[in-house]
């Protein structure tokens, strides 16, 4: 292993172990800065603003969104390396983030939601769990990451509810609609035998028994899109952000989302839900004693 790659593998470890971060961010993380030092062809005790001003010039094809990420990694990165004691100074420091405008995800009619799942074909098992997937996705607003990791035993479907782990390892509860319930239990009866115990509790298996990845939910989802004739940009997340936006729609309370979603912060799902921040604020301000 040579110098920069046994850097960028301390760097896994600590975002994983002292940062805390989930395997997708840490990820994330490091392929930006593996990319950045691989293309560039430098070691990171020789980097310098310049280098990276015209790194992230020559990727100006990509969205705002996509060089803000990048950025905010190399930031951190070479924060790291100031604190190991391996730089100086951090080359990121001078240069501003790229101004991001207000980002809306597509949006799902309630219609375009009933086609997508109404177009699986429920006569084998597969399409029985791909459609508990849809359902789950829309009718509890889970991020992919978590519907993918439900565990049977996690799904209390004659209680109604889902216990749901979120980023940061965070618990939520969840409520579970009946239409859901209904194909969670037809999922349950054609379930196969997992590839071996460790799959045993996994609820959403894939053909060879294992845990269904986040890359195939995301593959399904487009299938059943395009079957449905959806022409739509859409992704799992989409039908997160519908499921937000139909509740708002019919008149839920945003902090009741926000809890549901499982966002720290309102302001989260106020942007998420694309609505106004002077309606949730006139709305806060009426009810408030001292508004």
């Amino acid at each position: 292993m040579d110098l920069t790659h046994k850097i960028i593998s301390d760097y896994s470890y600590y975002l994983k172990i002292e940062r805390a971060m989930s395997p997708n961010t840490v990820e994330a993380y490091t392929s930006d800065v593996d990319s950045f030092l691989t293309s560039m062809g430098l070691e990171p005790a020789a980097v310098t603003t310049q280098d990276i001003l015209d790194y992230l010039a020559s990727s100006d094809q990509i969205s705002k969104r996509s060089q803000s990420r990048r950025l905010s990694s190399l930031r951190s990165f070479f924060d790291w390396l100031v604190m190991e004691g391996d730089r100086p100074d951090n080359p990121c420091d001078p240069i501003d983030s790229p101004k991001l405008g207000r980002y809306l995800p597509e949006v799902l009619s309630v219609e375009e939601v009933a086609a997508i799942i109404e177009s699986v074909d429920l006569s084998k098992w597969t399409g029985k769990r791909d459609r508990a997937i849809l359902e789950i996705l829309y009718g509890c607003g889970l991020r992919v990451s978590e519907a993918a990791g439900l565990r049977i035993s996690h799904v209390y479907l004659d209680e109604g509810f889902a216990r749901v782990v979120g980023k940061g390892d965070k618990e939520r509860l969840v409520p579970m609609g009946e239409m859901a319930a209904r194909a969670v239990r037809e999922y349950l009866k054609a379930r196969p035998e997992p590839y071996s115990p460790q799959y045993e509790d996994v609820l959403f298996l894939n053909r060879f028994g294992k845990s269904l990845s986040r890359v195939s939910l995301f593959n399904m989802v487009k299938r059943q899109a395009m079957a449905a004739g959806v022409s739509k940009e859409i992704s799992p997340h989409t039908f997160r952000h519908s499921f937000a936006t139909h509740l708002i729609e019919n008149g839920a309370d945003l902090r009741v989302v926000q809890e549901m979603l499982g966002h720290e912060s309102i302001l989260t799902t106020e942007i998420y839900t694309h609505i106004d921040s002077s309606t949730w604020q006139r709305a806060i301000l009426e009810h408030h004693p001292r508004g």
